[in-house]
């Protein structure tokens, strides 16, 4: 019998064939009448075919391509769930998950999504291949477990499910000593408008890597970039829809008296304020959040409306955002004066 040789009244071609990564798990293969020991013999020294990972064959000699690598990994760590046999990319049930509950995540996942400072697939020695905690698996060839007690919903990025953004930057910066790599994909992540530095910061801090110094000062400047960039959607979203121009990045206080707080945009006839919201999850949440709401009921007694904006409904949805601040300019007109405050730049 040679590899070219139909194995079952469904040939091995219909699964590895048209395009599709020429890669089978056993238990595949037995469903396909190869049994343990034509397995063995074609993945011999020399053979047709090879065993890439434990339980996963690679249905030809040379060095397997990317993609090939990809869904081996996935294989690998999905064999033993159910059946122990993965859908196949295209199968007959095209929204089922192929591989259910893993995902592709680290530095694979990050150049999946289009990252430009991330190593080009071919060069990485072990993909990361996240699992949930109680999963008995263990990294081996190219396949690095990661575990985690909650698995984010994947994305489908060229037929493979992928870890979100967020979740692949922590998982990758686990594995990084290297300030200027974990500054370098950081940043890209914001640049590239890939995903909100709020949610990197939230993955960062649940996978504890914030103590390590070279990740703090990498949040710095990730944190520095989004409100930058949020700052600008906002003065861009101001010109765009028409609406008046503000006094920017002003610090009120009451006349000889505390300080109120800082506002990212002011329009002292109309008393509307606009705060960004750029927290960064790194303390407790709810502490941070009555912060703000004790800042913004204070301002509201003086008689001044806050008009609290998050950089991601900046970015998704700005006309959205500039109704909400044109009709809080109209409805000045309807409501009692506010108190007088000073206004200082900040």
């Amino acid at each position: 019998m040679t590899h070219n040789t139909p194995l079952s009244p469904r040939p091995l071609h219909e699964l590895s064939g048209g395009g599709r990564p020429r890669v089978l798990t056993t238990a595949q293969l037995r469903s396909h009448g190869v049994s343990t020991a034509e397995t063995n013999e074609q993945c011999r020294a020399g053979g047709p075919w090879q065993q890439l990972l434990p339980g996963v064959v690679l249905l030809h000699p040379g060095p397997p391509t990317s993609e090939e690598r990809l869904h081996a990994v996935l294989m690998y760590a999905a064999r033993e769930r159910g059946t122990g046999v993965p859908e196949q990319p295209g199968a007959s049930r095209p929204h089922a998950p192929a591989y259910p509950e893993v995902m592709i995540t680290g530095l694979a996942a990050l150049t999946l999504h289009g990252f430009s400072s991330t190593p080009p697939l071919p060069s990485l020695d072990a993909i990361d291949v996240l699992v949930p905690r109680l999963r008995r698996l263990r990294s081996t060839g190219c396949a690095r477990i990661v575990r985690t007690p909650v698995m984010p919903d994947p994305e489908q990025v060229t037929g493979v499910p992928v870890a979100p953004v967020a979740r692949a930057l922590a998982d990758a910066v686990a594995e990084l000593a290297d300030a200027v790599t974990v500054r370098r994909l950081l940043t890209e992540a914001v640049r590239g408008a890939h995903c909100d530095p709020t949610a990197v910061v939230r993955e960062l801090n649940q996978a504890r890597l914030l103590s390590r110094p070279h990740v703090v000062d990498a949040v710095e400047s990730l944190l520095a970039e989004g409100r930058a960039r949020a700052e600008d959607r906002l003065y861009r979203m101001i010109g765009e829809y028409g609406l008046p121009d503000p006094v920017w990045n002003v610090d009120l206080r009451l006349p000889g008296g505390p300080y109120l707080g800082g506002l990212d945009a002011y329009w002292p006839d109309q008393a509307v304020a606009v705060e960004l919201d750029t927290r960064a999850p790194r303390q407790d949440d709810d502490a941070l959040w009555s912060e703000y709401a004790r800042k913004r009921e204070h301002l509201e007694r003086l008689g001044i409306t806050v008009v609290h904006i998050t950089p991601r409904k900046l970015r998704d949805f700005p006309e959205q955002q500039a109704t909400v601040i044109r009709t809080a300019l109209m409805a000045s007109a309807d409501r009692e004066p506010a108190a007088y405050v000073v206004v200082l730049p900040r």
